[in-house]
């Protein structure tokens, strides 16, 4: 049975990293009185053991040791240096969890990465303070978590702590507003609110092209999930636009990519050697699935669009070592431009054809 943690209440009292000898174990995940405890560490409690596993498994494998001085009350860590020490230890686990937490949502696994963001969470108030600007990729991070299972009201809830803090921190920069009004345009369409939702792509597309570029992958993601809101209202011309400027990014992108890659490998068996790590690739891939789908169920097909962006599909897995999709989608986005008289992607995509189709090294085949 999966174990289920439960999520962060962050309107109560958080219990901070370290706790002083002799007060109330708490569990990890839930804050509720824990009766076990992790036998390597011996520093982390649980309320049950499904919550053990669902930490051992979420994050608590990768930090087991390094919460052994964090929590261990010596003379040293009540001295000046050991302070700092410690506040140092503590952003190391902040990095780790972030990278953690944000690695499984690319994948898809929201359950799993709840104890890597609520930890991340946690450290980032015991080194920053609650209301700080700092909180808000932590914020950010629970928030998705969280959006994934549907606890979309402690999402706003989450959602409405970043924005305060970043309401309080004019001088924040670009790249933080991105990312809040990405969430906050995601949890409206979740929620049904699509003119809300807009407007906060709107944003995001322009705090992202300030940090970015306009032709980012970063930026584009805005006009992704806003042409996903239009597709909702049922304003297919606008969303077929902006989903065209999502596969021009990306094609243009992985194209570049793909060359330099052909390029600087004189020896075609390292070609495998992936571009991308896996939780990038499903991300990427995800959303131009999506939109391959958007193309071959629409009553007027694109033979051009669909050409374009399997194209893309072929080049991402091929760049992530998987011969055995890049072939696939080779072969879809070479049928569709072949439908089209002197289409100019169709030398191309027979190239990358050919580079997949003259590798000996058996296929590789990832996730679905």
């Amino acid at each position: 049975m999966e174990a289920k943690p439960h999520a962060l209440d962050t309107t109560s009292k958080i219990i901070p990293l370290s706790l002083p000898k002799g007060a109330e174990k708490l569990c990890e995940l839930c804050q509720r009185r824990a009766s076990l405890q992790c036998t390597k560490c011996r520093v982390t409690f649980y309320c049950d053991a499904e919550h053990q596993q669902a930490d051992w498994v979420g994050i608590h494998e990768k930090i087991c040791q390094l919460l052994v001085p964090i929590r261990t009350q010596t003379l040293f860590s009540l001295q000046h240096a050991g302070r700092i020490e410690m506040q140092l230890k503590k952003a190391e686990l902040i990095e780790i969890c972030r990278s953690v937490a944000q690695s499984k949502l690319s994948e898809g696994k929201h359950q799993e990465a709840l104890p890597a963001a609520q930890f991340c969470l946690r450290c980032s108030i015991d080194v920053h303070g609650p209301s700080t600007v700092q909180m808000v990729p932590a914020y950010l991070l629970l928030a998705e978590a969280n959006m994934g299972l549907g606890n979309l009201a402690l999402v706003a809830e989450l959602l409405s702590q970043a924005e305060w803090a970043v309401l309080k921190s004019p001088e924040c920069g670009h790249t933080v507003h991105h990312r809040l009004h990405r969430s906050l345009g995601r949890l409206h369409t979740a929620t049904g609110n699509l003119e809300a939702a807009l407007l906060n792509f709107a944003n995001d597309i322009y705090f992202a092209s300030e940090a970015y570029g306009l032709d980012s992958t970063v930026t584009c993601g805005g006009y992704f999930f806003m042409a996903d809101v239009f597709a909702k209202q049922g304003k297919m011309p606008v969303a077929r636009s902006l989903y065209s400027e999502v596969a021009r990014i990306w094609h243009c992108h992985l194209t570049k990519l793909l060359k330099t890659h052909v390029q600087n490998v004189q020896n075609p068996d390292v070609l495998l050697k992936p571009s991308y790590d896996k939780a990038q690739r499903v991300e990427v891939d995800e959303m131009l699935r999506a939109m391959l789908d958007f193309e071959q169920n629409d009553s007027r097909k694109d033979s051009a669009q669909i050409a374009l962006v399997a194209h893309c599909l072929a080049m991402l897995w091929f760049l992530g070592g998987d011969s055995l999709k890049a072939l696939g989608f080779g072969c879809t986005a070479l049928q569709a431009s072949q439908l089209i008289p002197n289409h100019d992607l169709t030398e191309p995509i027979q190239g990358l054809l050919q580079l997949v189709q003259s590798l000996q090294t058996e296929p590789h085949p990832g996730p679905d």
